[in-house]
């Protein structure tokens, strides 16, 4: 900004120093004359994208199991002894028959299911901060005199001188 013949700049600004472009002069015989002034301003927005996903599933493992199992069973033992040949009442005969059942304890293996353990998953959402570095461009007035006329420039808001 040129002011009682100082040029003033902000700190961090580039300046374009052919700031009048002579294609886009207008002469105006108006008492009143405008010119807007533009800046550039951040438009932020997000998306949200995939990143990529996580599966989880469940895998069969078969393992040998050796169990020892301790059976029972029974055995008829004969003993013999001899009676001093005592008399007895009892005619001989091939009728008399004793039955001592035998049993055995066996392994039968069958299998079930049971819940060991639980596996769960769910998303959470994680905020981190980025950092956005953009340059942005604005107008100013630049105000040129020519012979000597007399300027009163009256800013009214240091935001657009």
């Amino acid at each position: 900004m040129v002011m009682g013949g100082y040029s003033l700049t902000w700190p961090n600004e580039t300046r374009d120093e052919n700031f009048i472009n002579d294609e886009t002069k207008n002469e105006t015989q108006d008492k009143d004359a405008k010119l807007l002034l533009r800046q550039e301003e951040l438009d932020i927005s997000k998306n949200r994208v995939q990143t990529g996903e996580v599966e989880f599933g469940k895998e069969i493992i078969e393992e040998q199991k050796i169990v020892d199992v301790p059976l029972l069973r029974e055995e008829i033992v004969i003993e013999r002894r001899t009676l001093n040949n005592e008399p007895s009442d009892t005619p001989i005969t091939a009728e008399e028959t004793i039955r001592i059942p035998v049993s055995q304890e066996t392994v039968n293996v069958d299998k079930h299911t049971v819940v060991t353990g639980e596996v769960s998953a769910h998303k959470r959402d994680i905020e981190e901060t980025k950092h956005i570095d953009e340059t942005l461009k604005r107008e100013e007035a630049r105000i040129k005199e020519f012979g000597n006329p007399d300027v009163i420039d009256n800013v009214s808001d240091q935001k657009y001188h």
